[in-house]
Parts: structure tokens; C-alpha cells; sequence
């Protein structure tokens, strides 16, 4: 029963380490010899007389590989640049607003004038140009962001997402959206 485990185990084992080899071990050794490694077939090591560095041979065959697609190669449509500008929008709104509350909150401590009597003073003071330019500018990225929130709740509960539908939802939000940021602005 002992030589038995014994065998099995060294079977085992040469299956696992050389497997090639003990395929031939077996058409042409005994059980005996296969178990104490006899008549394994091995074979010399060879060097190659290749002397470059093989960071240049990767980066040489990464010439050769083919590029994937990209942005690049495709016709921008309103569906992604709309997405993307969602998510940008979202971004710079969160952004400002959290700076915003940053600067209020410190405001006292650094000396600044943040309170909203200071701020009305400021925006009272600068020209009509510069008041429409500036609202304009907060006034944009809002009613886009709100506007678009709106189209990807109604792309939620799967409506209108065949490409005419999203073509048309596209310029609506762009139209509607610049359309309620120059009314804001000149309020």
C-alpha cells in the first residue's frame, strides 16, 4: 500500500513539473524508474547571442499593434456632447458651490466681506454690460444642467431613446436653455 502512495505521488508530481516528459517517461521507463526520476527526458539550456534591450523590443512591436477607435475618429453628436456637458456642468456647479461656502464661511476670520449687503453693493457697481455678461455666465451652466437633468429623467423611464428622439431633445435643451439664461440674465 506504501509503494503504492509513493508511486502515485512521484507520478503526480513529474505530471505537474514536466509534463511532456512524462508522457515519454511512461511509453518507455517502468514504474519504478518513472518514481525515482530515472529516464526523464531533459534538455539543454540555450542562450540566444540577441544583445538588445528588451524595452526596445516591446516598444517596437507596440508600433505594430493596431489602435482601438477613439473620439478622434467619430462625428461628434448632440447625444455624447450633451452627456458630456451635463456632467461638466454638474462638476463647475458643485465646484463653485462649494468654494462659495468655503470663502462665506472663512470670510470672517480672513478679513473678507462676503455678507450680502457687500455683495449687492459690488454688483450694483459694475455696468449694465458687465451685470448681464456676469449673470449670463452663472445663469448658463444652471438652466443647461436643469434642462438636460429633465431629458435624462425622461431617458430613465425609457422614452424617447431612438436617435431621431435624442437629436431632437438635444436642441431643445440647448434652445431652452440659452433662451431661460438670457432671460435670468436680464433680470
Amino acid at each position: 500500500m506504501f509503494s503504492q502512495k509513493v508511486a502515485q505521488q512521484s507520478l503526480r508530481r513529474l505530471a505537474v513539473q514536466q509534463p511532456l516528459a512524462m508522457q515519454w517517461s511512461m511509453m518507455r521507463a517502468t514504474p519504478a524508474a518513472v518514481a525515482l526520476g530515472k529516464g526523464i527526458q531533459s534538455r539543454p539550456v540555450s542562450s540566444s547571442p540577441n544583445t538588445e534591450d528588451p524595452t526596445q523590443i516591446l516598444a517596437k512591436q507596440r508600433l505594430n499593434r493596431p489602435i482601438a477607435p477613439h473620439l478622434t475618429i467619430y462625428r461628434p453628436q448632440i447625444g455624447w456632447i450633451g452627456s458630456s456637458l451635463h456632467r461638466i456642468t454638474g462638476v463647475a456647479l458643485s465646484g463653485t458651490l462649494y468654494l462659495w461656502a468655503t470663502a462665506y464661511l472663512a470670510s470672517p476670520a480672513i478679513g473678507w466681506h462676503l455678507e450680502s449687503a457687500s455683495m449687492v453693493a459690488a454688483m450694483g457697481a459694475l455696468p449694465l454690460a458687465a451685470k448681464v455678461a456676469l449673470k449670463a455666465t452663472l445663469a448658463l451652466p444652471f438652466t443647461y444642467h436643469c434642462m438636460n437633468g429633465v431629458r435624462h429623467l425622461i431617458w430613465d423611464t425609457g422614452r424617447a431613446l431612438t436617435n431621431p428622439a435624442i437629436i431632437k431633445s438635444g436642441w431643445t435643451v440647448i434652445g431652452l436653455s440659452v433662451t431661460s439664461a438670457i432671460a435670468l440674465a436680464f433680470l
